[in-house]
Formats: structure tokens, sequence, C-alpha cells
């Protein structure tokens, strides 16, 4: 039984796991943790889940949990995620880490953190998603720069920061299969008299409106056609299991920092024929 713990309990993603966590038959959940001034500090974890009391006490200090677990999952925000990662990384646990908005310091600083124990670190635990990345890398190479790319996604209105990490991560891989430097051809969002559109620019764009999951559009247009992948999420489900899927990974995973990529077997495989 692999014993885990959730940091960030209360927050949307964190709710949801530790609830399949309590469903599930090979992962326990041992602790649930938020920041000091959360209103779940105190209370057990079952009352936040829906569920029946656990024993599980909502806590503030990782310290007194660390040793009793496993998997440390993290979905919150860069300063905590750095914060705990100094933890887990001292107690040499393992990590399930979904943290979006660094800042190029901050990540930089997690990475050195986090590399020194098994750590799964990624924008987006969907399969789905993981998926999509893999076929955008596929299909930048084949279309190449005959293409234009545009990358639209919208999620809900709480979201803080924008563009989403998984839109950030498809624009890299995009990049990528076409030879291009990120930094040198993104564009976020246009206005006013832009003039016509450079060959070599990656168009990306964030929609926020009501209590939308999340969702994903690549655009590759051409002269004539175009083609578009599209994921749609329609419940934090799909993010919630690929995590159980990626605490099941690292728990007999070696130190390194590894990405949902690692856990599919997608790196290995390719999707197109020879």
């Amino acid at each position: 039984m692999i014993k885990a713990v959730v940091y960030g309990a209360a927050g949307r993603m964190g709710r949801r796991i530790a609830s399949l966590m309590t469903e599930s038959d090979d992962i326990e959940l041992v602790g649930a943790i938020e920041a000091w001034a959360s209103p779940a500090i105190g209370k057990d974890i079952g009352e936040l889940i829906g569920s029946e009391r656990l024993g599980i006490t909502v806590t503030s200090n990782l310290d007194e949990v660390i040793q009793h677990t496993d998997v440390v999952v993290d979905f919150t925000a860069p300063e905590a995620s750095l914060a705990a990662a100094r933890v887990y990384a001292s107690a040499g646990k393992a990590a399930v880490v979904g943290t979006t908005g660094f800042s190029d310091r901050q990540l930089a600083a997690f990475r050195e953190i986090a590399a020194g124990v098994p750590c799964v670190f990624s924008p987006n635990f969907s399969v789905g998603v993981n998926l999509l990345f893999k076929l955008v890398e596929e299909t930048a190479a084949v279309l190449g720069e005959d293409f234009d790319v545009e990358i639209i996604e919208s999620h809900h209105r709480f979201k803080k920061d924008a563009p989403s990490g998984t839109a950030k991560r498809l624009a890299q891989i995009a990049a990528s299969a076409l030879g291009y430097n990120l930094e040198d051809v993104a564009i976020h969002g246009r206005k006013g008299l832009t003039g016509e559109r450079k060959r070599n620019q990656i168009g990306i764009h964030a929609v926020r409106a009501g209590d939308i999951v999340g969702e994903h559009t690549v655009l590759f247009g051409g002269i004539g056609e175009k083609v578009e992948l599209l994921h749609r999420a329609s419940s934090r489900d799909a993010f919630a299991q690929g995590a159980l899927r990626a605490v099941r990974f690292v728990a007999r995973a070696k130190p390194g920092l590894y990405d949902m990529m690692d856990v599919l077997g997608l790196k290995e495989n390719r999707l197109t024929a020879p």
C-alpha cells in the first residue's frame, strides 16, 4: 500500500484527489495539508470531501506527517510548492506536483530541489492532454512551417495564472518540433493594427469564463486547409485519476524529475508510421 499526503487538500484538485485516494485499493491517504490561515485547518478531511470522518485532521505542518508517507501530492501555488519541496526532499520522499505559474527563478529553484528525489512534475495530469502533447509534437513536425500554429485555452474564472501551464507546454512542444525558440516567436493575444501574420509566430490565447474545467485547442492553419487538435475536460476526475497514476509510478521510481509522458510511456513510442 502506497501512503500519500495531499498538500493543498482543501483546493478543488486536492479535495478530488483525496476523495479518489479513499476509494483506491493501493493508495492510502495518511495526511492532509493546507495553508495555516485556511478555514480547513483542524477539520477532518472527510468533512471536506463529503465522506464520513476519516480520522485525518487537516494541518498546516508538512513536517508532522512527512515521515508517515511515501508520496506527497502537491497542487498548490509556486511559493507553497517550493516550501513543500524543501521538506520532502530533505526527508527523501517522492512527490507528484501539478502546480503551475512558476516564474523562471522559482522554476529553476524547484527543479534543483525536487531532482534529488523521485518527482513527477507536470502542468497537466490528464491522460488525454498528455496524448495531445504527443500529437502536437508529431503534427508540427509533419506539417512544418507552411502551417501557422495558434493555441487557445479556456478555464474557469477562478484560475489565477494565464496562459495555463498546459498551453505553455503545448507552445513549447510545437516550437521545439519546428526548430523555434518559443521566447522569440510567442504572441500572447493580438490587438490593433498588427500587420500581416509572420510565418514563424505561435499565438497563445487565454479565455476565462464561468466554471470551464479546461479546454485546449491547437490549430494548424495552412492555405486551403486547417488541422485542429482539441482536448476538453468535463470534470476534474480527468486530472485527479492521472495524478493517482503518477503516484503509483513515482512510488517505485529512481530519484529524478519525470513528467506524465514518462508515466504513460509516451516518450518511447511514436504514434505515426515510420
